[in-house]
């Protein structure tokens, strides 16, 4: 890494201009936990209405540093698929404790928030498995074998909140 490119050598300076504006974390956010992996998915399920070209700039830039790779989708020539690599993998754990500090201290919705609060209570053990799963669905590496995974456990305590507040 050439330094001189870069603000000073701080390592949280340094992360903060790989990962550190608002749509990039969002974009990661989206892939690690809401398992979109298609340009479209991305641009059309996310709360948050990224713009296309903001979202395709992100996307460059996240390649460029080493957090994502594109692979053509088998499906259609002209589409891709984005995959984590391991350096984005071993955000999780940053990620989960962002969420546990947003649900602490900001006005965030249960339903938006559920899958924070359940990787707050289910702490470093759930986020390594999580991790396993991701390197599994990304890099092809066999993870341990779970009764239930992190990622249906996250979706499943989503899905009853959402059930819940829709009942009344």
């Amino acid at each position: 890494m050439d330094l001189a490119a870069h603000r000073s050598g701080c390592p949280i300076n340094l992360s903060l201009e790989v990962f550190g504006d608002r749509w990039s974390l969002i974009i990661l956010r989206d892939i690690i936990f809401g398992g979109r992996r298609r340009f479209r998915e991305l641009l059309t399920q996310s709360e948050e209405r990224i713009a296309s070209n903001i979202l395709a700039d992100r996307l460059k830039r996240l390649m460029a540093n080493g957090l994502l790779t594109r692979a053509d989708d088998p499906s259609h020539k002209q589409k891709a698929i984005y995959s984590l690599t391991e350096a984005a993998i071993q955000l999780v754990p940053i990620m989960a404790h962002v969420g546990a500090w947003g649900r602490r201290w900001l006005p965030v919705t249960e339903d938006l928030s559920i899958r924070a609060q359940l990787l707050e209570d289910g702490g470093p053990a759930m986020w390594t498995q999580f991790m396993h799963e991701l390197r599994e669905a990304h890099l092809g590496v066999p993870a341990p074998k779970s009764d239930a995974t992190v990622a249906e456990q996250l979706r499943a305590g989503y899905e009853a909140v959402v059930a819940r507040l829709a009942a009344g």
